[in-house]
């Protein structure tokens, strides 16, 4: 019922008196309370949702900070060094040479492109696995840097 009643409430001011007079004529006191109340909790709704609107708007544009220790340089071991270079860089940085080697030679999976199959050199970063996951790479990479 109160679903009936929201639809009504929405409707044009014109179409609202016309509703309201047969209910006025037929209760008195009773519809006369209960139609303010009906009033004031569509307003209160409204009035709720636009400073949340607001809110998450005001976020939106503040700049994020990147983290200090992703952004701290790391060196690569030996293994590593040889997919990546021996100079040290930071974390995201590492993940995005892995990257694109792995890209150039063509390592991932056609059918699950999840999967990514190693050659000689990633076979000794990722443990001697022939196959690791993408989620799983990063750590064995991880391991990796010092």
């Amino acid at each position: 019922m109160a679903t009936a009643k929201k639809p009504a409430a929405t409707k044009t001011a014109a179409k609202k008196p016309a509703a309201k007079k047969p209910v006025v004529a037929k209760k008195a006191a009773p519809a006369k309370k209960a139609a303010p109340a009906k009033k004031a909790a569509p307003a209160k709704k409204v009035a709720a949702k636009k400073p949340a609107a607001k809110k998450v708007a005001a976020k939106k544009p503040a700049a994020r900070k990147p983290n200090a220790a992703f952004m701290k340089p790391v060196t690569p071991s030996a293994v590593l060094a040889a997919v990546i270079g021996a100079t040290p860089a930071p974390r995201t940085e590492v993940t995005k040479k892995v990257w694109d080697y792995i890209k150039k030679f063509k390592l991932q999976n056609e059918a699950n492109k999840r999967m990514i199959d190693a050659d000689e050199k990633l076979k000794a970063v990722f443990g001697g696995k022939k196959q690791v996951s993408m989620f799983e790479m990063t750590k064995l990479i991880s391991a990796h840097l010092k």
